[in-house]
């Protein structure tokens, strides 16, 4: 399943925002199977989310940004890496 790093410029945000979008994303993954939530990082000092997910489409990504009422700056689609890949 492709992974997907998504980059949300959202300024500077409460524990409650954060919460009630997290629960607006949760709710709108219910609408959309195959896509997962995998984690996101949160930047206060930069006012940016970055989210980690899979989807069968880049399309899906979208649709569920949309669903969930949030930003999307960048979509990219990634592949993993790990120090123990290399030695």
């Amino acid at each position: 399943m492709p992974k997907y790093i998504l980059v949300r410029t959202v300024g500077e945000v409460s524990e409650e925002k954060i919460e009630a979008s997290a629960l607006k994303s949760l709710e709108a993954l219910d609408q959309l199977p195959g896509v997962r939530w995998i984690r996101s990082y949160y930047s206060a000092e930069e006012g940016k989310l970055y989210c980690e997910y899979e989807s069968p489409s880049v399309e899906l990504v979208y649709e569920h940004a949309r669903l969930a009422d949030l930003p999307i700056d960048r979509c990219s689609v990634v592949r993993e890496l790990e120090p123990s890949m290399f030695r």
